[in-house]
């Protein structure tokens, strides 16, 4: 026998309930004696602890509203000045700017660039990328290189 060749009645008869005692659910109909929910119309609100002060009610609240994404870490064009050739997530990282090579990063004026670097980051301030060009350098925004991190759903 296959699934699809099974003969199931698609709609069962309901139950009837609270006709008489021979019918099996009769009296109380299977809602016991008395009480909240025993009644017609009985529906609580989700959270309804029966009066008391519900859970969403005791616990602290903290105000305004959190944002938990991480913020870039700010590289400034002082920093800038140590490297030469092409800097990226990665060279920040070996050189310990970054704490992760996944970190998103930005550059901001700050000190004087003196060398020419090919910064390839996240983002620049419209001044940063200005003052990269005319060091003799160039700015050019990239992706966020992918998580390095190792996940536990192996």
């Amino acid at each position: 026998m296959k699934y699809n060749e099974l003969n199931v009645r698609s709609n069962r008869k309901a139950k009837r309930v609270g006709r008489g005692i021979s019918a099996g659910q009769g009296k109380t109909a299977g809602r016991g004696t008395k009480g909240q929910k025993s009644r017609a119309g009985s529906s609580k609100k989700p959270g309804f602890e029966g009066g008391q002060n519900p859970l969403m009610a005791r616990i602290p609240k903290l105000r305004g509203f959190t944002q938990f994404r991480e913020q870039p870490t700010t590289i400034t064009t002082g920093q800038l000045s140590n490297f030469t050739g092409v800097v990226d997530n990665y060279t920040l990282y070996e050189a310990r700017i970054l704490k992760r090579p996944d970190q998103r990063a930005k550059v901001v004026v700050r000190g004087d660039l003196t060398s020419k670097v090919d910064v390839k980051l996240q983002g620049a301030s419209a001044n940063a990328a200005e003052v990269i060009r005319k060091a003799g350098g160039s700015f050019e925004k990239v992706a966020r290189p992918k998580s390095t991190r190792v996940s536990n759903d192996a």
